[in-house]
């Protein structure tokens, strides 16, 4: 029996033994599952490999995130490699070692 037609059969119960607490939660329960169900369908994601490929999303998310602050991180070192390179090279300069080469 699919959603649709658990749903329908209970809003007629509601409608004829009128709409008890129990009933209004399983409408609602129901109602609720086949919005989810519709949703992913209309997202693609309805087939049973869907979650396969979340899974793979999720990993090549994190991997794209490893890969940025690593890059991130090389950039940043070779910037204070850079700065420090020029420092010793200042040095240099003022204390006349150039001249000495």
């Amino acid at each position: 029996m699919s959603h649709e037609d658990v749903l329908a059969s209970l809003m007629a119960q509601a409608r004829e033994e009128g709409a008890a607490l129990l009933t209004l939660r399983a409408i609602v329960e129901e109602a609720s599952a086949l919005a989810t169900h519709r949703t992913l369908e209309r997202l693609g994601l309805g087939d049973p490999g869907a979650e396969d490929d979340l899974e793979e999303l999720r990993e090549l998310l994190q991997a794209w995130r490893d890969a940025k602050a690593s890059a991130w991180k090389a950039i940043v070192e070779w910037i204070i490699r850079g700065l420090l390179a020029l420092l010793l090279i200042g040095m240099a300069v003022r204390l006349g070692f150039w001249d000495r080469l």
